[in-house]
């Protein structure tokens, strides 16, 4: 059975431009893509982005770009960046996309170890940001930016976006057809990227996709979820990210209507002005909107302050027992009928007021979390993937087990190995790590079982959970094993927490170095009569301070085994960075780099 949307696509070639190119073609909306200048919203038409993806081709053809060649791009997210990608694999050339975010000795790594002889920039930002590694990088032919204003007078390979497609229309005079003849010579097992993991420990891999890993991805999704073409989505995670870009293909292949998100800080003015039905993010979006809500309902004293908290426990109520398959009395149906009219409408209205569902990846959910959204109407469905993988599975609308990643997609199997190891199997699964079989030999196993070095588990139902990472997993001295994602999941219920890390490594007990929300700490610790106008640093070492928020981790722990929970706290003063090596660029957290800087601190708070 092939998707409604999708229907007939089983006729063209399996590859991201024909799927997209058809599909762009066949719907020709108005606001196929969509991006704001200033204040107002640009739309593109389907065949206006075909034709400008084309164009790009043609020039990157008149300018030496052949099959194989790697072609690296750099950017925030805005149209140019998917015309790029997929006018590079018109060409059966290999889109290379590199984190906006990579620290610099890992921007140049990843020129160099693929290979590229040409770089897409963004603009001057990005630039700045990037041109010491890119200066040294010599095989770089051309260096194209997409902003005219960004280009660099001494940089003699820095042309534009606009001098491409110029190209294109000049070769296009002597021969039209070299992008139809090369998009008639793609084939499904043809290189299309070279994805550089973030690298938690060591130098990026340089993860290979196929076309036909996508398009399986394509259609899978496309199966399992329900995706109409008269959705709008706001494009908000980093297109170079594995789940952006598969979500970007699954959308436009079904005729939805994309809008680009350039920066977080604009999330909230985009949501209200786009309205969009569906949307991909991360728990760290989800957590910061939740506290934020959470927030300004206690804020408003008196009745509304009861009458939110009120909602909220209610919210809770309902929802756990339908998500345990509980009976629910008609009282509670009604309060959370009467919840939903008087408070959670108003949640609605804050993601724009149309949003279908959401889908979450990158790290787990607390369930107090999900509940919240659930009962305010605004279901997250759980996925999981990874770029070695694209998205293996998620909740569906139908069938949402609130904690679980859901059931793996059409034609993606999914078990449990030795060590409660998560292994994957499928079309969806890479060839193999670029220039490194040794890497490939020990992800892959001889039954073409991907190792993903996830702990987890699958119920009765065929819901997969993930428990934690194997290689964070951490023993204390008394030998029992913690597995420090979940608790941290605990932890981000508090609204006075904005980053924890669980350490205890060796040690006595278990501790987390924390970095609070300063605004939500200093706010109620001033209506309790401290002084907040010290530094943070000063703030950090004050009893008071610290007994306040290892008073909410206590709590959010108490019912872990003794041993798991949380005995006491660290506090920081700024928050972990992908500057200071502490984070990689998607914001994963580096345990090992953490435990090393602030060895002094885990051994006050977890013993030796």
């Amino acid at each position: 059975m092939v998707a409604e949307n999708l229907k007939g696509f089983d006729q063209i070639p399996q590859t991201i431009p024909h799927y997209l190119f058809e599909s762009f073609t066949r719907h020709d909306k108005r606001d196929a893509l969509a991006f704001k200048v200033g204040d107002e919203w640009q739309n593109i038409r389907g065949v206006d982005a075909v034709e400008r993806i084309k164009t790009i081709a043609m020039g990157l053809a008149a300018m030496g770009v052949r099959e194989g060649d790697r072609v690296a791009i750099i950017s925030e997210n805005r149209p140019e960046w998917s015309f790029v990608d997929i006018a590079i694999l018109s060409l059966r050339a290999v889109n290379v996309p590199i984190y906006t975010t990579q620290a610099v000795e890992q921007i140049r790594f990843i020129l160099e170890n693929s290979g590229a002889k040409m770089l897409f920039v963004s603009g001057k930002k990005i630039w700045k940001h990037a041109e010491q590694a890119i200066h040294s990088v010599e095989q770089i032919e051309k260096i194209v930016f997409f902003d005219a204003e960004g280009v660099p007078d001494s940089n003699s390979r820095a042309i534009t976006l606009a001098d491409v497609e110029a190209k294109g229309v000049e070769h296009a005079k002597i021969d039209a057809d070299i992008v139809e003849r090369s998009l008639a010579e793609i084939k499904s097992d043809d290189l299309a990227t070279i994805i550089y993991t973030s690298g938690t420990t060591g130098e990026p891999k340089g993860v290979m996709l196929t076309h036909e890993n996508f398009v399986s991805n394509v259609v899978a999704i496309s199966k399992g979820l329900p995706i109409r073409s008269t959705d709008r989505s706001l494009a908000v995670l980093p297109l170079s990210h594995i789940f952006e870009r598969t979500v970007f293909y699954v959308l436009c292949a079904n005729g939805v209507s994309i809008h680009y998100c350039a920066a977080f800080d604009q999330i909230a003015s985009h949501l209200q002005e786009v309205k969009p039905t569906i949307m991909t993010a991360v728990p760290r979006l989800f957590e910061q909107v939740y506290h934020k809500i959470v927030k300004k309902g206690k804020a408003a004293g008196g009745y509304k302050t009861k009458l939110f908290e009120w909602a909220l426990g209610v919210g809770q109520e309902y929802w756990s027992a339908k998500d345990n398959h509980k009976s629910v009395s008609a009282g509670l149906a009604a309060k959370q009928a009467i919840a939903n009219k008087l408070v959670f409408s108003k949640w609605r209205d804050g993601v724009g007021g149309h949003l279908r569902f959401f889908v979450s990846g990158g790290a787990p959910l607390s369930k107090k979390l999900s509940y919240a959204f659930w009962a305010a109407g605004i279901p997250i469905l759980q996925g999981y993937g990874m770029t070695e993988a694209c998205v293996t599975c998620a909740n569906r609308p139908e069938d949402n087990k609130v904690g679980s990643i859901g059931t793996p997609f059409d034609g993606i199997e999914m078990k449990i190995g030795a060590q409660d190891e998560v292994l994957v199997r499928g079309p969806n699964v890479m060839i193999g790590y670029y220039n490194n079989d040794e890497a490939t030999a020990t992800a892959i196993d001889a039954e073409g079982y991907y190792h993903t070095g996830d702990v987890g588990y699958v119920d009765n139902d065929g819901h997969f959970y993930i428990t934690d990472r194997l290689k964070d997993l951490f023993k204390l001295s008394n030998g029992k094993y913690v597995a420090p994602l979940q608790v941290e999941s605990l932890l981000k219920q508090s609204p006075l927490v904005s980053q924890p890390v669980v350490v205890g490594s060796g040690r006595k007990q278990v501790g987390a170095l924390i970095v609070p929300d300063w605004d939500s700490l200093k706010e109620e610790m001033k209506a309790d009569g401290h002084d907040v106008s010290r530094s943070r640093e000063e703030l950090c070492d004050d009893p008071h301070f610290v007994k306040r928020v290892q008073q909410d981790a206590v709590d959010l722990t108490r019912e872990l085994s003794d041993y798991e929970r949380v005995k006491r706290v660290y506090l920081l003063p700024r928050e972990f960075s992908i500057d200071k090596g502490e984070m990689t660029p998607t914001l994963k957290i580096k345990r090992s780099v953490i435990d090393e800087k602030y060895t002094e601190a885990i051994d006050e708070i977890c013993g030796n």
